[in-house]
């Protein structure tokens, strides 16, 4: 996992740009730094180094005809056997990277229905002059993007475009869901006017020789998602159970593949306990693995007990981080500057402690058990009728009241697309590729690079998800247990504990430090988001002391209120 960054334009200043860019995301990859220029396009890359470790494998890397350049941030899990099919192809490094830009040399963009992986990429035809970049099915990697002065820019995290000199300003249309609805942006948006993403399964074709105007480029879809699960069949349970357990081997083994120490986060629950069944289970034995957990010292959210019982039956080591609150001030700060946009609450700080305790140990890949609940139905609104986007929340998560009303005459409710003919599936597709998994995904990105770790996740495999998510909704929810297929299958190997446990969200006391030990922290931040002009600070005062005086079902809002305050002085 590495970052990306690039300009398409004739700008003499480019080659010290993109320098600039790089540097503002070096933390990605600080193993190499390099760029290449080639007059109408500069490429750059900062290198995590995680397969190939030699100098060969650096980038921007070069085909062996000279035609191609690429730079690429992610992992193409499958390249071993891509790497087969490609024979006629001179391999001189054992990289990923190598192995994608001759399966792009191979057969362009058909090729991205061959990879299973996580990945961003671009590359420059030198003849032609023309530039194909894309990301990977679920948007596991970030692609971003903007037009400036004739120019196209692109990178991996939003800052380094802002070191390009794009100029910096907010979204005001996201701003106003974000606080009235609660919700991030659609795919393609971002929290800032003139930054765009690249959306999950889209590609982008640019021809330099006759580009003409770049703000009529067009991203073009390659992974159908509907269309695949629309094709797929039901299947009776044991023939479902049977295919969905080689291929979650499969994918967890695929995973495994790597030239640095392993690691994985676990909690207590279900999908951690059943990646770390299968890692015990699959784990080759010249490879070691080490597990990350956290916890809070407060009995009513730790996971410490199902987690100590879990890692009982390893031989893996455990390593325990301890999140105080005491660390919160210092770790908004620090975790605002390198998410750039809203994240989630202090799960997310606490979360990226344990990059940091595995980056501390000299761990470059985690495991992690993202997207089982999308794939699977596992979140509580999915069957309760609710049309939230929050698991457990019985108040409403925001308080758009404290919104001057023309700031919230810009919020429009996001409508999404309802492919499928039930609810239940158009409200999964909801959280795999509008709500749930695309901010997870962003959390996550960057709380593992801000220390240079990669995180993967081989649930989001999308095998898996296919698989799960096409199947009838007796397989995912029966006799009050969501989940109900996969808690059968892993039953025999985590037994009834575990395997029919509820759904335990991943928790801190957030609402009581905030009202206790955090209440001068946070009451600083938010006098200062009262002071902002789209804000009434009458309402804002009235609603924090009712927040004080106990009415604490939620504290999404008051998180809302302080992540901005936070990010604006950025």
């Amino acid at each position: 996992m590495c970052g990306i960054a690039g300009i398409l334009g004739t700008n003499l200043k480019n080659g010290s740009t993109i320098q600039l860019m790089l540097e503002a995301q070096k933390h990605r990859g600080p193993d190499a730094m390099h760029f290449w220029n080639g007059g109408k396009v500069v490429l750059g890359h900062n290198r995590l180094s995680i397969l190939d470790l030699s100098e060969a494998a650096n980038q921007p890397m070069t085909s062996h005809c000279g035609n191609y350049v690429i730079v690429f941030n992610g992992e193409i899990y499958n390249y071993v056997e891509l790497k087969k099919e490609l024979a006629s192809y001179s391999f001189s490094t054992t990289s990923d990277t190598e192995v994608l830009l001759a399966a792009y040399m191979h057969w362009d963009a058909k090729m991205l229905d061959k990879l299973n992986g996580m990945f961003s990429f671009a590359i420059w035809n030198k003849k032609e002059h023309t530039f194909f970049a894309a990301r990977d099915r679920f948007g596991v990697k970030p692609f971003y993007y903007t037009f400036f002065e004739n120019q196209f820019y692109f990178s991996s995290e939003i800052k380094a475009l802002f070191a390009a000199g794009i100029p910096k300003s907010k979204n005001q249309k996201v701003w106003a869901n974000y606080f009235t609805f609660g919700t991030y942006g659609l795919p393609n948006e971002t929290f800032f006017e003139g930054v765009q993403q690249l959306k999950a399964g889209h590609f982008v074709k640019i021809n330099f020789s006759d580009h003409g105007d770049f703000n009529r480029v067009q991203p073009q879809m390659w992974y159908d998602f509907p269309e695949r699960i629309l094709k797929m069949k039901q299947l009776p349970k044991e023939v479902l159970k049977q295919q969905y357990e080689e291929l979650l081997e499969d994918a967890i083994q695929l995973r495994f593949r790597a030239d640095v120490p392993l690691g994985m986060n676990v909690s207590g629950g279900l999908d951690s306990s059943t990646l770390i069944n299968v890692v015990q289970r699959k784990l080759p034995s010249q490879k070691n693995m080490e597990a990350f957990t956290f916890y809070c010292n407060n009995a009513t959210y730790d996971e410490l007990p199902w987690v100590n019982e879990l890692m009982r039956t390893t031989s893996y080591s455990l390593h325990k981080v301890l999140l105080e609150y005491k660390e919160i001030p210092a770790l908004i700060e620090k975790v605002s500057y390198y998410q750039e946009e809203p994240f989630g609450g202090f799960p997310t700080l606490a979360y990226s402690l344990l990059f940091q305790a595995a980056s501390q140990k000299g761990i470059k890949v985690i495991l992690d058990g993202q997207g089982m609940d999308e794939a699977w139905a596992g979140y509580d609104y999915y069957h309760n009728k609710s049309n939230s986007v929050i698991q457990g929340v019985a108040s409403s998560p925001v308080r758009p009241e404290v919104l001057v009303s023309e700031f919230r005459d810009l919020a429009m409710e996001e409508v999404y697309e309802r492919p499928f003919d039930n609810d239940l599936q158009n409200l999964q597709y909801r959280d795999l590729f509008y709500t749930k998994i695309p901010r997870a995904l962003r959390f996550n990105d960057r709380i593992s690079m801000m220390h240079s770790t990669e995180l993967r996740e081989p649930f989001l495999d999308y095998r898996l998800v296919e698989l799960a998510f096409a199947q009838k909704e007796e397989m995912k929810f029966k006799n009050g247990q969501t989940k109900w297929l996969l808690r059968d299958l892993v039953k025999d190997y985590l037994g009834d504990t575990v395997a029919l446990a509820p759904k335990r969200a991943l928790q801190t006391p957030q609402r009581e430090w905030i009202a206790q030990e955090l209440k001068p922290y946070f009451s600083e931040k938010i006098a200062q988001f009262s002071k902002m002009d789209f804000v009434d600070k009458k309402q804002v005062d009235a609603i924090w002391n009712d927040y004080l005086n106990g009415n604490q079902d939620n504290s999404f809002y008051l998180w809302q209120w302080v992540n901005f305050s936070t990010l604006s002085e950025f």
